[in-house]
């Protein structure tokens, strides 16, 4: 963390991000938090991503630009290609059982 001496005749310093003047101690050591900001940034974006990675619209962290979409457009055709096999497995299993009637001269 950097400080300001402010008048080092008097040992006295300024944080700039507070403000704050006070006595330069020898007993307290001041550490940078810039670099734990900076990973805390990071972690922010990846955080950002997967709730991004929730929504079939938003842009993913990695991707390519133009393909917001893309997730959204793929869960329609697959839930289409499942409806159509699952609605032909359904006519089937009716159609067989139309024509098991129709055979065995069963009838409403």
């Amino acid at each position: 963390m950097t400080t300001i001496h402010v008048a080092p005749e008097a040992n006295l310093v300024m944080d700039p991000m507070n403000g704050v003047v006070a006595a330069e101690r020898e007993d307290i050591l001041s550490y940078s938090m810039e670099p734990i900001l900076n990973q805390l940034d990071e972690l922010d974006k990846v955080a950002d991503d997967l709730v991004n990675s929730l929504a079939p619209d938003m842009p993913l962290l990695n991707s390519n630009p133009g393909r917001e979409r893309t997730s959204y457009y793929a869960g329609i055709i697959t839930n289409a290609f499942y409806g159509i096999i699952v609605g032909l497995i359904f006519a089937t299993i009716i159609a067989i059982a139309l024509y098991a009637m129709g055979q065995f001269g069963g009838g409403f």
